[in-house]
């Protein structure tokens, strides 16, 4: 019986990983739960899966659980109730699925508890992949990934030597705007972003998948994980999202993974890995697929992809800029204050004016994540509808 913390039980990972959990209630427990500000479902969620402990942001959140619970779990609040889900003695493994870099800290103080860390919040490895894999290594713990398309390429390396891969190729659905010509980008509305072809996310990720930020974040994401130059991965647009990546190997070969998208797949294989655990809940019928098609990744029209690899490739503190200065800037286009168009743009100035601290502490990324929030809020407070320079 592998014992889980879930951080981030009650968003879209949270409860596909609850699910997988119950589907295999034989081999995996849930003994600490996460939870942002949704209560009634954390409630709930307590109620069914009786863990040992859960934690919600708000302290008067907290004290309501406690009084409907009791002694039947521990209950903590904030930051330090993460942490200490996090380092839970009776944990093997720690689920960090929290939106942005909130997982951060609870995700170091996990591997410096000595556990494994599946992880589905790509902006920890963005903003911090050097600090985190470098811990990882020297703690003799395992990060294992939960994205579709970083378990896509673990499950194409296994069994490979590093020096026999020419490149991960990363696929991307294109989002909803694939198709919808530049020009038409600055009438993008709200309502038209959140529409995605392929997967129900949160309305962060669905935005970043718009742009194709998501996919960037995700090139930044699998320089670390496994530990290849930014040189060394590739992005290609796959509409069907059936093939959910792919490595080419030096002598040309291809491997790919693939199956009908379900995030419920490779939260399964983060959590019950090395084994494969037989599960009837994802189903692929080639016969309903039909064909799958391939397109290169326009990046003219998302040049999120580029500002991603100048990113990855110059590394220190810019990854943490691009991703803080990114959230600011779909927070914005969520209030109306910027168009669609202009997110990347604002992104760039952000990054352009960002003096580059190399392998920076932990301190330094934080100072530079709160620097970009703060210019990125700046910028497009008094931007309106016009144009960036950049």
């Amino acid at each position: 019986m592998k014992k889980v913390v879930l951080l981030g039980s009650t968003g879209s990972i949270g409860t596909s990983a609850v699910k997988v959990v119950q589907d295999l209630s034989d081999r995996l427990e849930l003994v600490g739960l996460g939870a942002g500000c949704n209560i009634g479902l954390l409630s709930e969620q307590i109620r069914t899966l009786k863990p040992l402990a859960a934690s919600i942001q708000s302290p008067e959140d907290a004290r309501k659980l406690r009084s409907e619970f009791g002694s039947e779990a521990r209950i903590y609040s904030g930051e330090e109730g993460l942490i200490e889900l996090a380092t839970m003695p009776e944990a093997d493994i720690v689920l960090v699925s929290i939106v942005g870099t909130a997982g951060l800290k609870p995700t170091l103080a996990a591997i410096r508890a000595g556990k494994d860390i599946a992880l589905a919040s790509k902006e920890i490895l963005v903003v911090a992949g050097e600090i985190v894999m470098n811990l990882a290594r020297e703690c003799g713990v395992n990060v294992l990934t939960v994205d579709s398309e970083h378990s896509a390429i673990f499950q194409c390396l296994e069994g490979h030597k590093p020096e026999s891969v020419r490149r991960l190729i990363l696929t991307a659905s294109g989002g909803p705007f694939r198709n919808t010509p530049k020009e038409e980008f600055p009438l993008i509305t709200l309502e038209r972003a959140l529409q995605h072809p392929s997967w129900v996310m949160g309305r962060k990720i669905t935005l970043d998948s718009a742009t194709l930020f998501n996919k960037g974040l995700e090139m930044i994401e699998a320089r670390w994980l496994f530990d290849m130059g930014m040189d060394k991965v590739s992005v290609v647009v796959h509409p069907q999202s059936i093939i959910h990546s792919m490595v080419e190997f030096v002598d040309g070969s291809i491997l790919a993974q693939m199956s009908t998208p379900d995030m419920c797949l490779p939260i399964q294989y983060a959590l019950t890995w090395p084994e494969r655990i037989p599960n009837d809940r994802v189903q692929t019928r080639f016969s309903s697929i039909g064909t799958l098609t391939f397109e290169d990744a326009d990046e003219e029209r998302f040049p999120s992809l580029r500002l991603a690899r100048q990113a990855g490739q110059e590394g220190g503190t810019l990854p943490a800029v691009l991703n803080a200065a990114n959230e600011v800037a779909v927070q914005a286009f969520i209030e109306g204050q910027i168009r669609f168009d202009q997110i990347a743009a604002l992104v760039e100035k952000v990054m352009q004016a960002h003096s580059r601290i190399d392998h920076p502490c932990l301190e330094a990324l934080l100072e530079a994540d709160g620097w970009a929030r703060q210019s990125a809020q700046s910028i497009s407070a008094t931007l309106g509808n016009r144009p960036i320079t950049v």
